[in-house]
């Protein structure tokens, strides 16, 4: 069976993997499951009442959910009928979520939760489009989902030979949806995907994931960023079941209870794995600590090309992986061989030393523009190389422009930006080339991601920065949680460092050193001289226009909540850099106040 349209998966599953728990989600502390059956029934009966409720093709309904066989019910149940999906991330500002209701031309709206109904019941009062706001869980005084499954049930023999007329008529170019990018600068832009392009997508990238039909696959990146949506249908197409965590808290809880053989991440989730599992070790003693440091010494020395790595280094290896690496897959439940990793750029060393302990991370590069698979490592070198983000997948395109840019054309290039031909026009040119912003190159057959274009800034001394090579660097110290590297105009790069407290806060208990409050132990004289010591030390690799010169620390962590990350976790660098413009003005000479947490510059900025 070709899969063009998103419901020609549930269509192939019934026939080849009719699985008992091809869905499942922990709800109220036990495991609820769905057969492809009841998904199949759950599918057909919303499209029923979607039809029963007069919607049309094209017509558009909104949805605001953690992830949930649900998700996925309203999903095919819309696009086997033509109707669009715009799913929207639940934690982005309220003038923005009012901005996409307005802008999306909803419909219907459908909810999770409590929360979420109340807040969105407020923000969509005076948008004249919006008819109706369902919910998922069953909230008191608000509709429910299963209105919609029940007015399907009443009209389901008259639409029961007419759906698969309605779904024969849907074509593979077809819009299924519309996304909203998460926005680090700016209003948000509604990207309009086809069918096929996630389709398109899923066909080029089946043959790479190292899984086979019936392994369970762990969700809990947001059902609404586009990789996880393309990877949703991707493992559904290869017949695997699909395990929604209960929180991004409960994930390791949860994975020892599925015991997944894959899952799809970002890389600060990785990072603060990775942080878990080395922080953990420090408290082990003697023997055992060395065993422990020895293996990660091992791993952080991994080559992907098997030709650089000699028979001492690959008996090591094997050692490693008996003693201490295998404690590593018991916790990540067992039996995990893959994860994908997106959305960022991902640190070289964390690529390696899960390698080494024989896990592939899966480090693939797009946008949610291209649906979004560019390229992606995967198998073994010369696919996987360690730093880059894999070769071009089959059905793509990539040149590297004079600039640097990478350019691409594909199948899976979006329709355009949705009611915006003028930005679409400055993104895809006159020959079809989508400008990503991303600077890149082509080497030893992978592509390698070295910054955005916008992102580049220039010294006063006429030297360019690449920002996200210097803070990926700065990240891999246990100290440093998030960092935003500047210097756009001036004579050096400076930094704003958010630290891990975690970590610190071990630090000075071990070192005796008495603080408040983290706005206090900040200032402390002896936590400045130990991070003016790793940033010399950081330094020291890096060129001499890269270093950062001066910096100043936060005394919170960054988040999506309080507004310094994207929901996808990239830094909001125009946010950040208003946050902290007294102590960026403090350190750059400009102002004598060098500004601190609490006071006004931490306040949002827009108020």
């Amino acid at each position: 069976m070709k899969l063009e349209r998103n419901f020609d998966i549930l269509d192939q599953n019934v026939v080849m993997h009719n699985h008992e728990a091809s869905l499942s989600i922990k709800r109220n502390g036990r495991w609820e499951n769905f057969s492809t059956n009841q998904y199949k029934e759950n599918v057909d009966l919303f499209s029923y009442g979607l039809l029963a409720l007069g919607f049309q093709k094209g017509e558009k309904i909104l949805t605001i959910s953690n992830n949930r066989p649900e998700w996925n019910f309203v999903d095919l149940g819309m696009g086997q009928i033509g109707v669009i999906h715009v799913p929207v991330y639940p934690n982005i500002g309220d003038d923005e979520t009012r901005y996409i209701l307005g802008h999306s031309d909803a419909k219907i709206i459908i909810v999770s939760s409590k929360e979420y109904f109340k807040r969105i019941k407020t923000l969509a009062a005076d948008i004249s489009k919006i008819e109706k706001i369902y919910t998922f869980d069953k909230v008191k005084g608000a509709p429910h989902w299963t209105e919609i499954l029940e007015a399907g049930k009443k009209e389901q023999k008259k639409f029961e030979a007419e759906l698969p007329k309605i779904k024969e008529s849907i074509s593979k170019d077809d819009l299924l949806s519309i996304i909203y990018t998460s926005g680090t600068t700016g209003r948000s832009k509604g990207v309009m995907l086809t069918h096929f392009n996630f389709m398109s997508n899923v066909q080029a990238t089946q043959l790479l994931l190292p899984v086979n039909p019936k392994e369970r696959w762990l969700s809990f990146l947001p059902m609404c960023h586009v990789l996880e949506r393309m990877v949703n249908y991707l493992v559904q197409s290869m017949g695997l079941d699909v395990y929604y965590v209960e929180s991004i808290d409960t994930l390791g809880e949860n994975m020892n209870e599925c015991h997944p053989h894959g899952f799809a991440s970002v890389p600060r989730v990785l990072e603060k794995l990775y942080d878990k599992i080395t922080l953990k070790a420090k408290e082990l003693h003697g023997i055992k600590r060395s065993i422990f440091d020895w293996a990660v010494d091992l791993g952080l020395r991994y080559e992907d090309d098997p030709a650089k790595r000699n028979g001492w280094y690959n008996l090591q290896l094997s050692l490693a992986r008996k003693l201490v690496f295998s404690k590593w897959h018991e916790a990540l439940g067992g039996n995990l061989r893959v994860v994908i990793s997106g959305g960022a750029s991902l640190q070289p060393r964390l690529a390696k030393i899960f390698s080494a302990a024989g896990i592939k991370l899966a480090q693939g590069y797009g946008l949610t523009e291209t649906s979004p698979v560019i390229s992606v490592n995967w198998d073994e070198y010369p696919h996987m190389q360690a730093g880059s983000v894999g070769p071009i997948i089959e059905n793509v395109e990539v040149q590297i422009a004079e600039d640097g840019e990478i350019l691409m054309k594909g199948p899976n290039l979006m329709v355009g930006y949705y009611k915006d031909p003028e930005r679409t026009k400055e993104v895809i040119d006159e020959d079809g080339w989508f400008h990503t912003g991303d600077i890149g190159k082509i080497e030893n057959g992978v592509l390698w991601i070295t910054d955005r274009k916008k992102e580049i800034f220039k010294l006063t001394t006429g030297k360019y920065v690449a920002p996200q090579i210097v803070e990926n660097l700065f990240k891999e110290s246990p100290l440093i949680e998030q960092i935003l590297v500047v210097g756009e105009g001036e004579k050096f790069a400076a930094a704003i460092i958010s630290p891990n407290f975690h970590y610190l806060h071990g630090w000075c208990f071990k070192n005796n050193i008495k603080f408040r409050n983290n706005q206090d132990l900040i200032h402390h004289p002896k936590v400045l001289q130990r991070y003016q010591e790793e940033v010399d030390h950081i330094n020291e690799g890096l060129g001499h226009h890269q270093q950062v010169k001066k910096f100043a620390l936060t005394c919170r962590e960054w988040t999506t909540e309080t507004g310094e990350l994207s929901p996808t976790l990239k830094l909001k660098r125009n946010y950040l850099k208003k946050l902290y413009g007294l102590k960026l003005d403090y350190i750059y000479g400009y102002s004598d106040e060098f500004g601190d947490i609490g006071l006004p510059e931490e306040a949002d900025p827009a108020k």
